[in-house]
């Protein structure tokens, strides 16, 4: 109504007054009480002169309408960008007192909104945990039972059971068991983790293999998932450099707008004009110099950032890291999940003089579709994709550590490391004698290169290698091309 006078009916300054004033009570309350506050430790803050040019601004309305002008019935606020001196009588700003407040409270509604998006984030980090857990208890009569409890009852020193594709409940040492576990999660890294007796395990990693006892050696606050919800807590509560030198500004910018806003005032009453002139003029100066964005744009910003990494699978220690990037000249990238896609792919089939590749990786295929380790499911994928459907398997067992063996369409089959073969008893139906020249050069030069070689043998002769690896994202090259290009 104040800045469209086509709305501006009989009396229509009354009602302006009357919405205004539960915005500049009630609704910049916070930035009173803080005002006060920092009133009485002599201190200046951007919500000082926040308050003080919100009173000031309804407390000149009030007294405008009251005792100047502005209350008398028919009068109208023309939109425009001076005021004639002898109209200041009828000027009144309580919209501007209940904008500034709407706008600075909405700023904070933005910051309160980036922390609740940031929260998610967290919690969404700490959801990744397991909730139940099946613990082994010792009865009286001296045998183990398996009972079913919440994750948050484990206590240190517990033995609890991780059957294939369930998490681990928490930090601990493997008891008994031997399995692969997927740690990517934590890592990045697609190649599961082979795990034995002995072996430290962390807790929300997935245990892709056997079924395993593990002894608990750190629970709730201490465990490594929770380290990590703790560094993103840290990234939201600290303050960057540039938030920190928006703080020592406004503290002297504050009392430099004071004093300005009372030099005005002398200024125009020391001209003549009037004390109605000079107390407009001061309160303009009040409410042009509040500086909004710079209490709202710094710590909005690094709310945002440390929320939206969070939820982007980056962890940042501090708000002072993501100031300091500007200053990076160097990217060290880990390779898995980043550069890679972070599943493992049979990326290659190498063959024995005479032998035909489809037929090995079929018989691979059928072999290793029995077995639930992650390296058996890409070799799957890939015969299924280039050979079809897959022939059943019988006799199916995994040795520990080292691969598998079957019958496929009659044969023998061995497929796995190539220590498999060599611990095989001598004369054994599915033996195999050592690995052929043509493929331990083609084993080597690819595990050169990171790769991971599955030997593949029937009917006692080892006759290919399966190369399985973490292939490179498509988009890689792309966003290393924008990197060297930033600098």
């Amino acid at each position: 109504m104040a800045m469209v006078p086509a709305l501006q009916f009989t009396y229509w300054q009354w009602i302006s007054l009357a919405l205004a004033a539960p915005v500049v009570v009630w609704g910049a309350w916070p930035f009173h009480r803080a005002a006060w506050a920092n009133l009485r430790h002599a201190a200046a803050t951007m919500d000082t002169l926040v308050s003080m040019g919100v009173t000031a601004a309804f407390a000149w309305s009030l007294w405008a309408l009251l005792f100047g002008t502005a209350g008398v019935p028919g009068t109208t606020h023309p939109f425009a960008l001076t005021v004639v001196p002898s109209d200041v009588a009828a000027t009144l700003y309580v919209e501007v007192a209940a904008g500034v407040t709407t706008f600075l409270l909405a700023g904070r509604y933005v910051e309160a909104r980036a922390r609740r998006r940031a929260g998610a984030a967290l919690r969404a980090l700490l959801e990744l945990g397991a909730k139940h857990v099946t613990v082994l208890r010792v009865g009286s009569d001296g045998t183990a039972a398996e009972v079913r409890i919440p994750t948050d009852h484990l206590a240190v020193g517990d033995r609890f059971v991780v059957r294939p594709g369930e998490k681990i409940a928490t930090d601990g040492v493997v008891a008994d068991g031997a399995s692969a576990v997927d740690a990517s999660m934590l890592t990045g890294e697609s190649v599961p983790v082979e795990v034995g007796p002995g072996t430290a395990v962390t807790g929300a990693t997935v245990n892709a293999g056997g079924r395993l006892v593990v002894r608990a050696t750190r629970i709730g606050a201490d465990t490594q998932l929770a380290q990590m919800a703790r560094l993103v807590e840290d990234a939201q509560s600290g303050k960057a450099q540039v938030q920190r030198l928006a703080d020592r500004i406004s503290g002297v910018f504050v009392p430099i707008v004071i004093a300005l806003a009372a030099a005005t005032l002398g200024f125009w009453l020391g001209t003549g004009s009037g004390v109605t002139v000079a107390f407009t003029a001061a309160v303009a100066v009040l409410i042009i110099a509040c500086p909004c964005a710079l209490g709202l744009a710094t710590p909005t910003a690094l709310l945002v950032g440390t929320g939206r990494g969070a939820q982007l699978g980056i962890l940042i220690k501090g708000p002072e890291v993501l100031e300091s990037t500007r200053r990076v000249d160097t990217v060290v990238l880990d390779k898995t999940g980043t550069v890679t896609t972070g599943h493992m792919t049979l990326v290659d089939v190498h063959t024995a003089d005479g032998v035909d590749a489809d037929q090995a990786l079929r018989l691979a295929g059928a072999l290793e579709n029995a077995s639930e380790h992650p390296i058996a499911a890409a070799i799957v994928r890939g015969a299924r994709d280039r050979v079809g459907e897959l022939p059943p398997v019988t006799k199916f067992a995994a040795v520990e550590g080292l691969g598998v063996r079957g019958v496929v369409d009659g044969h023998g089959v061995l497929a796995g490391r190539p220590a498999l073969l060599a611990q095989l008893p001598h004369g054994h139906a599915e033996g195999s004698r050592p690995l052929p020249p043509q493929l331990a050069a083609v084993k080597s030069a690819e595990e050169a290169h990171g790769r991971i070689v599955i030997v593949v043998a029937w009917d006692g002769t080892a006759r290919a290698v399966l190369v399985v690896a973490d292939t490179v994202k498509p988009t890689s090259a792309e966003a290393i091309t924008q990197l060297r290009a930033l600098g």
